[in-house]
């Protein structure tokens, strides 16, 4: 599988992830860089439920100074996080 292909699958499964465990109003309407934090999509303890995810889904261990807002706070952070623990 080609990486483009990899990041699409990435993206494709954190979005459905997201919009199946957190409430939004309109889940089309938020794109891959709006803030979870800022929009009100997440909370500290929906950090914490995307950390277990994140660890579930690609039997990652996440370390406490990884989780921080430029690697859970969007939809892009999260595959660039993913894809860096991946490789």
């Amino acid at each position: 599988m080609s990486n483009a292909a990899v990041l699409t699958a990435l993206r494709t499964r954190i979005r459905e992830f997201v919009t199946k465990n957190f409430y939004m109003a309109d889940p089309e309407a938020f794109s891959d860089q709006t803030s979870f934090l800022d929009q009100g999509i997440i909370d500290s303890t929906g950090v914490l439920e995307l950390v277990s995810f994140v660890e579930s889904e690609w039997s990652l261990t996440v370390v406490d100074d990884e989780m921080v807002p430029q690697n859970f706070d969007s939809v892009d952070a999260l595959v660039t996080f993913v894809d860096k623990k991946t490789s």
